[in-house]
């Protein structure tokens, strides 16, 4: 009892950390894409020194593997402040929630004993209703469409590929993923400095990149893992659902914007849509353990 109650506080913890990564993201949605991720990234994966002992033998992976976690960090976090330069907070924000219900659909894509259920397709179509409606504004397609929901959208999807693909590979070391961070944040930066035009930082982006870095992009994926070594992963996995809420709300509270019903009513779908999928997959949780472990690990 003790260990399941010192779980769910764990999930928690992590999950108020991510909610902070948008509101972050948007005051730092001056800055250059790479510049963000990379700084960020950089800084997250300190916190692996002390998770592993400051043995970083704990964090060698395989080619791979490490190729894996390149393209999950990496790919995911520019891609999300990618899109919260471009598009709306909110929208793009919801968007970029669909990773939960892309994880569920995609599943028979990577596992042969994973079967798409009806109760999952129709989780499939409330998801991405809502993803069109913040996308078009509940409007017609028209030349005004704003790519920066199609970086959301993208974003959802390595993040879901990702968490599926690291059940193809061999077990690794929490520790390992400040590797990933590591590699990543020093490839951002060359993009950087190779693509994207050179900006000062002042004690305000700094402050709040080391806050990314540590919090978000550091933390959160320490105590979530965790919660997930120390409770059950299926109920722990369902907390993750509170995230676009609680991150929806401080973007809100954060641009001092009211909720308007249409975004009411895309986050409903989103959520729900993918509520509607993860929890038809007990079956699959009892027959491959791993599945919520691993596919839950944002």
């Amino acid at each position: 009892m003790r260990s399941s109650l010192r779980a769910t506080w764990l999930a928690l913890g992590a999950i108020a950390l991510w909610a902070t990564l948008a509101p972050a993201g948007v005051r730092l949605s001056h800055l250059p894409p790479f510049l963000t991720a990379g700084c960020a990234l950089l800084i997250g994966s300190l916190v692996a020194l002390p998770w592993s002992g400051f043995q970083w033998r704990l964090a060698i992976v395989p080619a791979t593997t490490l190729a894996l976690g390149i393209y999950g960090l990496f790919g995911y976090h520019f891609l999300l402040f990618l899109a919260f330069q471009t598009a709306p907070a909110v929208q793009a924000n919801l968007v970029n929630y669909l990773w939960p219900l892309l994880i569920v659909v995609l599943a028979p894509l990577f596992h042969k004993h994973s079967r798409l259920q009806l109760r999952q397709v129709l989780a499939a179509l409330a998801g991405f209703s809502g993803a069109v409606l913040v996308m078009t504004n509940g409007q017609a397609i028209d030349a005004d469409f704003n790519l920066g929901y199609l970086a959301a959208l993208a974003s959802a999807f390595i993040w879901a590929t990702y968490s599926l693909m690291t059940q193809r590979v061999a077990a690794f070391h929490t520790a390992a993923i400040g590797y990933f961070g590591l590699v990543s944040g020093i490839l951002a930066l060359i993009c950087h400095f190779t693509l994207e035009t050179h900006v000062a930082l002042n004690w305000s982006d700094a402050g709040l990149l080391i806050w990314m870095g540590l919090g978000p992009l550091g933390l959160a994926f320490y105590l979530w893992d965790a919660a997930l070594k120390n409770g059950n992963a299926q109920q722990i996995g369902l907390l993750s659902f509170l995230t676009p809420l609680g991150s929806t709300l401080l973007l809100l509270i954060d641009r001092q914007e009211a909720l308007t019903s249409l975004v009411a009513l895309a986050g409903v779908l989103i959520v729900g849509g993918a509520w509607l999928g993860r929890t038809n997959s007990s079956k699959q949780a009892a027959n491959d353990p791993q599945f919520e472990v691993k596919s839950a690990q944002k």
